[in-house]
């Protein structure tokens, strides 16, 4: 390159600077602007730069296949099946476990079994936030997400052969480290591969498959243990763990198959499309676009932010009430489905004298129509957008929840009736609980991409991605540790059906909620604002 008077503007990322020519740099930079006599020794320069980088290292082996988005997805998907099957495997044969295994008394039975469920989810709350700080400062998610499979193999052999209350509770501990990694590190692969504007129908696709695993696993491991003992059940999770392992071990992240690349490959959500504002339907106008500038500029973060935010960037968008009733309805959604696993068999057992494998298959009529509905409420979140899904969803939730009481309430006579009538109820709910899985994650989503762009150089290098995703899977399970507590209560004081309508009030709040602040404020609360604000004329 045959040298210049003058300086050359560089781009580097989302900054410019200007550098004196002859002035080595690090960073990979991009030429914006150069004098006519210099443009094609450049270009040869930058084609000469991008080579060298590429004649680095080989590609891995299969490296098309590999960081295919199909296969990623799937990985994750597997990571997240095994730690949902894994669970519901051991929890039905714990009580026999500290029985036969270590002669727990008859009578502390509950309570241990209570105080290692209670290891599992104080682990998952306790971690889900440092594994989206490390996930989101290392140069590859897949390290952290092996680490967290290494923590389940790991429970899951302390499980197997224990002989101590102590170790048990170790093992359990483990189990959520592992998930708190698995579901934070793994959503933030899926939306690093997919990007906001798909993340609906690919959330709902993967919930619908993992569904299956803890449809399948407490009937699984309650027939394992009875046909072969604790040999089958823990045969079948090491298989599992395998799969999962390999997965884990063969994908290769966008962002590093980008290194592979001269094409310009998407590494980073910030770098896809935003999702499409969920308007009003209104035309454009002048008040409009000033208003779509002003909402813009909302993103925008002031400097000098306290220690907290400088370490965890991520809090600071939690001041948008749009995450923080995403938070509420990833809370909401994990209370419900905590308060049918808690409430539903021993219901089964009072109402019909059901014995627990018989209870569970009344699962079936819950998860059936969240497996097939699942990717379809999942497209529809990306067509319609977060609002419609969450406002339909919790909203259609609320009669269907108070329905629930019909078959306790003696409103047909003899067992098959009632099971019918309970089945069929329970299929209703499980169309609104297929509606609500996707709002939350894609809404949260979809904000923080907002202030990711707005402000770079704010969140590091990989984003606040699994920061969010951290504080997702800790409101998550927040509310799988708190909806049991709760349902059960309430259910012991004021009966079934009744413990039923107070979710379903809950269920009507957080309608109302999504429909103020969900996907934007709508043209309602637009009008409020500005009736107490009119503009000057």
């Amino acid at each position: 390159m045959i040298k210049q008077e003058g300086e050359l503007q560089f781009s580097l990322g989302n900054s410019h600077r200007k550098t004196n020519y002859g002035q080595p740099h690090k960073k990979h930079l991009h030429i914006t602007s150069l004098t006519s006599t210099s443009i094609s020794e450049s270009k040869s320069a930058q084609e000469a730069c991008a080579m060298a980088l590429l004649d680095k290292s080989k590609p891995p082996i299969g490296l098309q296949w590999r960081s295919n988005t199909l296969f990623i997805i799937a990985t994750v998907a597997i990571g997240l099946f095994t730690d949902l099957f894994l669970y519901g495997l051991v929890v039905p044969i714990l009580p026999f476990m500290l029985q036969d295994r270590l002669d727990v008394p008859q009578d502390k039975v509950q309570s241990s079994v209570s105080s290692l469920l209670a290891a599992y989810a104080g682990a998952s709350v306790v971690f889900s936030l440092p594994a989206g700080w490390i996930a989101d400062r290392t140069n590859a998610r897949q390290t952290p997400f092996l680490a967290g499979l290494a923590a389940l193999l790991a429970a899951t052999i302390m499980l197997a052969f224990g002989q101590s209350f102590a170790v048990l509770v170790v093992a359990r501990i483990l189990q959520g480290i592992s998930a708190a990694v698995v579901w934070t590190v793994g959503l933030a692969m899926v939306l690093d591969t997919v990007g906001p504007k798909n993340l609906g129908k690919v959330i709902g696709s993967i919930f619908s498959f993992i569904s299956v695993g803890e449809l399948a696993a407490p009937v699984l491991g309650g027939v394992l243990y009875n046909k072969t003992g604790y040999a089958g059940v823990f045969g079948v999770g090491g298989g599992i763990l395998g799969l999962d392992f390999v997965m884990r071990l063969l994908v290769v992240e966008k962002k590093v198959a980008a290194r592979y690349s001269a094409d310009g490959t998407t590494t980073n959500p910030r770098d896809h499309g935003s999702r499409t504002e969920e308007g009003d339907g209104e035309e454009a106008d002048e008040e409009t676009a000033l208003l779509g500038k002003q909402e813009e500029d909302s993103f925008r973060i002031p400097e000098n932010q306290n220690k907290a935010v400088r370490a965890l960037p991520v809090l600071y968008c939690l001041s948008n009430p749009r995450v923080a009733v995403a938070l509420l309805l990833s809370f909401v959604q994990a209370a419900t489905l905590a308060m049918f696993d808690a409430t539903i068999p021993t219901e089964a057992e009072s109402l019909l004298g059901f014995s627990s494998l018989q209870a569970g298959l009344l699962f079936i009529a819950l998860d059936i129509p969240y497996l097939l509905l699942g990717p379809v409420a999942g497209w529809a979140v990306d067509k319609y957008g977060t609002k419609p899904a969450a406002v339909l969803g919790f909203g259609y939730l609320v009669p269907t929840l108070v329905l629930l009481r019909l078959p306790t309430a003696g409103v047909v006579h003899g067992q098959k009736g009632t099971v019918i009538l309970w089945c069929a109820m329970l299929a209703l709910n499980g169309i609104g609980m297929a509606v609500i899985g996707s709002p939350s994650i894609v809404e949260a989503s979809d904000v923080v991409q907002k202030y990711d762009k707005a402000n770079p150089g704010f969140f590091g290098e990989n984003g606040p991605y699994a920061q969010l995703y951290g504080f997702q899977s800790l409101t998550f399970s927040a509310g799988l540790t708190l909806g049991p507590l709760l349902s059960g209560g309430l259910r012991d004081s004021i009966g079934y059906g009744n413990m039923n309508a107070v979710f379903a009030a809950i269920a009507s709040v957080t309608a109302v909620l999504s429909w103020m602040f969900v996907g934007g404020k709508t043209a309602t609360v637009k009008w409020v604002a500005k009736k107490h604000n009119p503009s000057p004329n």
